[in-house]
This record gives structure tokens, sequence and C-alpha cells, in this order.
């Protein structure tokens, strides 16, 4: 087997590995943590306070 067709297959490799780890990373669930954040934001005026009547953070956070 020559140098380069076993560093070929070797990059091969390398490039499935690493498009299945970021295909997991895609799949994973987005934490409530997050989508309550997202919330927050899409409610705020933009002055980095939250608009009147948006949802408060939880006193656990």
């Amino acid at each position: 087997m020559t140098q380069q067709n076993s560093s070929s297959r070797l990059q091969s490799q390398i490039d499935r590995n690493l498009k299945r780890a970021y295909d997991d990373v895609l799949n994973e669930d987005v934490p409530d943590r997050f989508h309550e954040l997202l919330a927050r934001l899409r409610n705020s005026d933009g002055s980095g306070e939250p608009a009147r009547g948006a949802e408060e953070p939880r006193a656990d956070e």
C-alpha cells in the first residue's frame, strides 16, 4: 500500500468520524434553559430590561 493511498484512507476515516460527531450534536435536544433565555430575549425591548409583562427569570437561575 502506498503512502498516498494510506493517507487518503485515513483522511476518509477522519471525515466520516467528524461528520458522525457533528450529526450527533445536531440531533441533541436544546436544554429548557436555552429555550427560556430565547423567550426572554424575544420579549425584551432591546434596552437590556425585560419588556413589560415579560416572564421574569426563575429564582433558581
